[in-house]
């Protein structure tokens, strides 16, 4: 499916259940990882598919544009463009927007939390739960210091690096200022009370691990139903390696369980 967006257009795919849970489906808005700058429909493919089955709901899996050939905000504005298409497309789509969740892995997470703010900020799309795995929700110069485990894991043991993450805020950013927007370090926004309730998936061995917790905390000091679970033995990336990972595999099935318990109640 293209989608016109701002200054060009992004290509999303659909991915429909075998076996409906309604007459009009819940939609998943799925954002993929990869740093904002890597990844695309391709690499997540299974993943969408085993959610829309799982969770008996179609899924739209959004093919944002990337840095660093398009810097933040476009990205994020893409994301958002989408979700209102996929609203103001509903009837087409034989989906109930009043069931829409959003979820995301990585950088992916980092956009679906986003859309949570956004959507709240605009009054737009009602979104009824968000599901984030291992995001990122703090890109500020002060993130190595504020998260132990950013130097812990960090190192290149553990398959996400700390130069790995000063590569892809380099290629994301205009300018460093840019990190200290919520709508790149969500864990800054400063009205969080409205946003939809959320289950928030860590790993044990990974240097996004303690802001991914702070996270959780912060929503739910905000007054907002948060689940959170941490897969200890595991590393940044489980879901995309599910096909090797038992906790792959598991949260996959938490989050696609989550989902369609959420959206359908």
């Amino acid at each position: 499916q293209v989608i016109p967006v701002e200054n060009g257009e992004i290509t999303a795919r659909l991915y429909w259940p075998i076996n409906l849970a309604s007459e009009k489906p819940g939609l998943i808005v799925h954002y993929h990882g990869g740093g904002w700058t890597l990844a695309d429909l391709e690499t997540h493919d299974s993943i969408c598919r085993y959610y829309s089955n799982q969770a008996a709901a179609v899924v739209m899996s959004v093919g944002y544009r990337l840095a660093p050939e398009f810097k933040f905000p476009i990205g994020v504005e893409d994301c958002y463009t989408a979700l209102c298409w996929a609203i103001e497309n509903a009837k087409s789509l034989i989906i109930d927007p009043e069931r829409i969740a959003v979820t995301g892995d990585s950088a992916g997470g980092n956009l679906a939390a986003v859309m949570c703010i956004l959507s709240s900020q605009r009054q737009g799309p009602k979104i009824k739960y968000q599901a984030l795995a291992y995001p990122s929700v703090d890109s500020t110069p002060e993130d190595k210091e504020k998260y132990p485990s950013m130097q812990r894991y960090g190192g290149g043991d553990y398959f996400i690096t700390l130069s790995d993450m000063e590569w892809i805020k380099q290629n994301y950013f205009n300018e460093e200022t840019d990190s200290y927007s919520p709508l790149v370090s969500p864990i800054l926004a400063d009205e969080l009370g409205d946003l939809p309730p959320a289950l928030i998936i860590t790993a044990g061995y990974d240097p996004l691990h303690d802001q991914g917790k702070a996270y959780a905390d912060k929503l739910a000091s905000a007054g907002v139903n948060v689940e959170y679970y941490c897969y200890e033995d595991s590393i940044h990336g489980l879901l995309t390696f599910a096909g090797i990972l038992v906790s792959g595999r598991e949260a996959l099935e938490l989050i696609a369980s989550k989902i369609k318990c959420n959206i359908y109640t």
